[in-house]
């Protein structure tokens, strides 16, 4: 089985790096709380398509997100897998990307993942519980992540993005661990890491807005 490449998603970064500063303004605050090295996990809101990319382009080490199998179509299909992203079908169990995605953090790398699972307000809301499973599993540190600012101005040209040159924010929260520190991997304590988790989201989600003021 083929295993995401580290240096495809070294070349993500680079390309996400060139289209989001070309196009916008991202202002990156707290980079440094992501780990230089080894395994860890970024727990992103998802409010637009772009968030994801914007990451890419802002973190301080190749991120290997998990992305909605819907997206791998045609070239882009081809294109996401040579750059070590994820295809994950979120209607089951998809045990091949959770493989892979354990394999990332097994092989000291960085997973990328929108708890919430969907686009939406971005708020932390509502966590499924993938974020849990794979933070307990790995003993992977949690960085939460707010991107604020992708949703306020449309561009003229194209609405669904952002306007051209237009100020992005990407905020970096501390490491936690998810897990009590006992490995478990019950339903329950599974359930009690999901809760911890979406306390140290919404509570870095607060301190971003206040942070950036929005």
């Amino acid at each position: 089985m083929t295993q995401p490449s580290a240096k495809g998603a070294a070349v993500g970064r680079r390309i996400g790096i060139g289209l989001m500063y070309g196009f916008w303004k991202p202002r990156v605050l707290g980079a440094w709380r992501v780990p230089a090295s080894g395994p860890v996990i970024l727990a992103v809101n998802h409010a637009h398509n772009i968030d994801g990319p914007m990451l890419m382009g802002t973190a301080p080490r190749p991120v290997h997100f998990l992305i909605k199998k819907e997206a791998f179509v045609g070239p882009l299909g081809g294109f996401l897998e040579g750059i070590g992203q994820l295809k994950v079908d979120r209607e089951s169990t998809d045990r091949k990307a959770i493989g892979d995605a354990l394999g990332v953090l097994e092989r000291g790398g960085v997973l990328g993942i929108f708890p919430e699972g969907t686009r939406g307000e971005g708020d932390f809301a509502s966590l499924r519980a993938g974020l849990a499973y794979f933070a307990v599993r790995s003993g992977a540190p949690i960085v939460p992540v707010a991107v604020l600012g992708s949703t306020e101005r449309p561009g003229r040209l194209v609405k669904g993005l952002p306007a051209l040159r237009s100020r992005v924010d990407v905020v970096f929260g501390d490491a936690f661990e998810a897990g009590d520190g006992s490995g478990r991997r019950t339903r329950k304590a599974l359930d009690e890491a999901t809760l911890r988790i979406q306390e140290h989201l919404t509570d870095h989600l607060k301190n971003a807005r206040r942070l950036t003021g929005r």
